[in-house]
């Protein structure tokens, strides 16, 4: 069934594993309160949903 044929090098475990790599999420500031909050969320101190202006 699912056995593979031959070892698969590691330049090809490579390419496979290009996409895999973490984002660090876009921060943006408050425009009530100045805290941090991450981009198009409301923000967790205050609850405003308005985007900075």
């Amino acid at each position: 069934m699912g056995v593979p044929k031959r070892k698969a090098s590691k330049s090809r475990q490579g390419d496979r594993r290009a996409h895999h790599a973490l984002t660090i999420p876009a921060m943006d500031r408050c425009a009530q309160c100045g805290a941090t909050k991450r981009a198009h969320h409301a923000c967790l101190a205050c609850g405003t949903i308005g985007a900075a202006k």
